[in-house]
């Protein structure tokens, strides 16, 4: 690989303005992400580092470069065309942290099937869910996950083929290894694919609802993440990356898998259990990573531990995404890292369509501007743009151009498609406000907003108000209903390390809040506990933290 980018590089963008003004991705006809950019990059970079994976205690256990991956798709490709996959099919993929995820998904892509990531955690009517309402034909997962698989596999007519990464559970499944070294490494499984076919289905987290299947297609996706990559990211050839995040989630597409490459850059994945804020900061300085993005959830526990750590000063840029990042996170990892976290905006249904980047300033709190390729504006329920400082619906514009990177609707879903779509702009069911300066600001998902005693407040600006506080690690705030004030606002809180919980400690967060917001807004209740509910791409459940408090008070 080249030298690797330092600190001082000059930007990938230096003029917002000018980049937003000029700004256009080319989506030709017939676009294959494999065949179009990882078979080129393994032509001519090819035994250059693209994957580094890594094991639990941050060993090496692989080292692929372009070519490595370029032949292991075409085996893949191969293999699953030997299995009956025809183009279109859909492939259920629930793999760890491992190379054979990307092999696997990398293969799909080539030939024309439809991969569908899903993380380990899923429960055996999780699987069930998903199998069925997509109808896969072929799934493809570890040992674990096969024998869950396997307690709900007589309801699922439509899967034909079964394949696991380790050992076999029962006859049913067929080794991936096993099949990879009978497959051809010559290409052979490819499929011509169209820009607007499928390329690839998420199923949104679910937070509230059933989880829906989010299609994206090839061009618009694979195409579209080269703006996360190089405006948000930052990134360019020399590069390792490093985007913590389960293979299950559509935040490995944005870090992992497409822009990444696109740029030139290598990046990292690492299998490990429950995060340990030492062993990645030394993860980051034992294999030189130089940019690195963690969901705020990390960044919290990050910061922590002691940052002042020398072996750090190779990383030279550093992002988060998944909810806001709260303003003092940013301030301690700046002070102890002397970084900036750039905050960025985007959803399973999207690419990275908002982000603050290193040639603006950055207001700690504020999501940051729209990326170049995209038109995002605070609406209201009809899809009319709202002025400044007024809070509303953060809406993508989908009209009269679709921009490249937003998803092609709800798979077999079309009453939730159009439901997303009003006017001009797809609603992506956050609220949040503009300031006068064409930044934006976040303030709760849709369905999270409190009514209290007619105020209306969004649980994040009380939740970035409670961690500012050093006796709060974590919080989650909801409303609780109450026959008086409609809801009540309520925070469940992690504590720090050194401090317990007290109803002195409950009184002195509700002032703290009550000085640093507006005193209607603070946490008339106040939950301590170990954890919180959340997702595997780091979003609190909220949704659970209310059926609790109607259940009673937690444990």
């Amino acid at each position: 690989m080249t030298s690797s980018p330092t600190r001082s590089s000059a930007p990938n963008m230096s003029d917002y303005a000018a980049e937003r003004a000029s700004f256009r991705l080319v989506v030709p006809a017939q676009f294959n992400f494999v065949l179009d950019v990882l078979e080129p990059l393994a032509a001519a970079r090819g035994s250059e580092l693209a994957l580094l994976s890594l094991g639990p205690a941050g060993e090496v256990v692989g080292r692929h470069s372009f070519s490595d991956l370029a032949i292991a798709s075409r085996r893949i490709a191969n293999l699953l065309v030997g299995l009956g996959v025809a183009k279109g099919d859909r492939i259920f993929v629930m793999l760890p942290r491992i190379p054979e995820w990307y092999f696997v998904v990398l293969g799909a892509i080539r030939m024309g099937a439809i991969p569908m990531p899903a993380t380990s955690q899923l429960t055996p009517r999780d699987i069930a869910y998903r199998v069925a309402r997509a109808e896969a034909k072929v799934a493809v997962t570890d040992t674990a996950g096969a024998a869950k698989l396997d307690q709900v596999r007589a309801e699922l007519p439509s899967l034909t083929q079964t394949v696991v990464v380790g050992e076999s559970p029962s006859p049913d499944w067929q080794p991936l290894g096993g099949l990879m070294e009978l497959a051809s490494s010559q290409p052979g499984g490819d499929a011509g694919t169209a820009a607007d076919d499928p390329m690839l289905i998420y199923f949104t987290s679910g937070t509230v609802a059933h989880p829906k299947m989010v299609l994206h297609t090839q061009a618009s996706y694979g195409i579209g993440h080269r703006i996360t990559a190089r405006f948000w990211h930052d990134l360019r050839p020399g590069d390792l990356h490093w985007t913590v995040s389960d293979t299950g989630w559509a935040k490995a597409a944005w870090g992992k898998l497409f822009g990444q490459w696109s740029e030139g850059a290598a990046v990292v994945q690492m299998n490990m259990g429950k995060p340990d804020p030492d062993l990645i900061l030394d993860v980051i300085a034992r294999h030189g990573v130089t940019t690195f993005c963690a969901p705020p959830t990390l960044y919290r526990s990050l910061v922590l531990t002691d940052l002042r750590r020398p072996n750090l000063l190779g990383l030279r840029h550093c992002t988060a995404a998944g909810e806001p990042l709260n303003p003092e996170v940013i301030r301690v990892w700046q002070e102890g890292v002397g970084l900036t976290v750039y905050d960025g905006y985007g959803q399973t249904e999207t690419i990275n369509v908002v982000a603050n980047y290193r040639c603006l300033p950055v207001r700690p709190g504020s999501m940051g501007k729209p990326a170049p390729g995209f038109d995002v504006d605070i609406v209201d329920d009809e899809g009319n743009p709202l002025g400044d400082e007024i809070e509303g619906n953060i809406g993508v514009r989908a009209h009269p151009q679709r921009p490249v990177g937003l998803f092609s609707g709800y798979y077999r879903d079309l009453e939730a498609t159009r439901a997303a779509f009003h006017g001009d702009f797809y609603l992506t069911g956050d609220r949040g406000r503009r300031d006068a300066d064409g930044y934006l600001w976040f303030s709760s998902r849709s369905d999270d907003v409190i009514t209290s005693s007619a105020y209306r407040i969004g649980p994040f600006e009380v939740e970035s108000a409670l961690v500012e506080h050093p006796a709060v690690a974590e919080a989650a705030v909801v409303g609780k209903p109450d026959p008086q004030r409609t809801e009540v606002v309520t925070a469940f809180v992690i504590l720090a390390p050194g401090f317990e919980a007290s109803d002195q400690l409950a009184l002195e967060l509700q002032d703290h809040v009550k000085r640093v917001t507006a005193p209607y807004k603070y946490p008339r209740e106040i939950h301590f506990v170990e954890e919180l509910p959340k997702t595997v791409s780091g979003k609190i459940r909220r949704s659970e933290l209310r059926e609790r408090l109607r259940g009673g008070p937690p444990a």
